[in-house]
């Protein structure tokens, strides 16, 4: 078996793009020194499409996407582009674009759900019928977020959306749904592990399963779900926010906001 903190693995059907190495998920780009992964499941009409087409912006981004030469010609000022034909890429692309714009310095983990949670409602608004937005946004060897707006493709009675499950111990056997095989996962673990498996599906048929609520953010560390800015906190005292050697943190930020949370009890 695999072990490792954090693993993303992607079957993708290409209801957009061409089938090709380029338009393969997880998607994965540099950032402040960090490793960034993108792995979608869905369909955004704002960044489906797009051929030659300039790079719908998020936040920020927006107002310094774009420079002027000396010959007068515009040219895009953003550093990450796709490079498949994907509107999963596109998403993953103007997300990061967002998030280098907003920020000079490493975010702390309250405020990276924040600002996530707002480009995704962001990338949502004016076509919420027709989105179907279900993404895993990695940041470096620990830290996963996850996001769901789930729906059907039109003529589809297929639903997609995201589901999880916390395993610890003490760990049992479980059957997968779509056929008759078994894991025993107290096989595969220690006493002192503890995982989370978030899918399209629940893969097995044990109890424990959560369907995500509709626009819902959920950061992932060590095996734990954290659904608002004000819980990852906890994590980030643990000293298990973002780690980079090319950019310092935002410690008066963090500072300012242990003592909000410090006055608000």
């Amino acid at each position: 078996p695999i072990q490792t903190y954090n693993m993303m693995a992607h079957i993708r059907y290409a209801t957009q793009g061409q089938v090709s190495l380029a338009n393969v998920h997880p998607f994965q780009r540099e950032m402040w020194g960090i490793q960034w992964t993108f792995a979608h499941n869905g369909e955004v009409p704002k960044f489906s499409h797009l051929g030659d087409s300039k790079l719908p912006s998020l936040g920020t981004s927006g107002r310094r996407s774009s420079i002027i030469t000396a010959s007068g010609r515009y040219i895009s000022s953003s550093t990450y582009h796709p490079v498949g034909d994907t509107d999963s890429e596109a998403v993953f692309c103007a997300i990061l674009n967002a998030l280098k714009a907003e920020f000079d310095s490493l975010p702390t983990l309250p405020v990276l759900h924040k600002t996530i949670k707002r480009l995704c409602d962001e990338i949502i608004r004016g076509d919420e019928e027709s989105t179907i937005l279900n993404f895993l946004l990695g940041c470096g060897p620990y830290t996963l977020f996850a996001y769901s707006w789930p729906g059907s493709r039109p003529g589809s009675s297929v639903w997609n959306g995201l589901h999880y499950i916390v395993r610890q111990p003490p760990f049992a056997t479980a059957q997968l749904v779509d056929c008759e095989y078994s894991v025993d996962f107290s096989e595969l673990t220690t006493p002192s592990d503890r995982v989370a498996v978030i899918a399209t599906k629940p893969l097995t048929n044990e109890e424990g399963w959560k369907e995500f609520q509709r626009g819902e953010l959920l950061m992932f560390d060590y095996g734990l779900p954290y659904s608002s800015a004000e819980k990852c906190e906890s994590v980030e005292r643990q000293g298990r926010g973002l780690f980079s050697k090319v950019l310092r943190r935002r410690q008066r930020q963090r500072q300012q906001e242990q003592e909000q949370q410090s006055l608000a009890t």
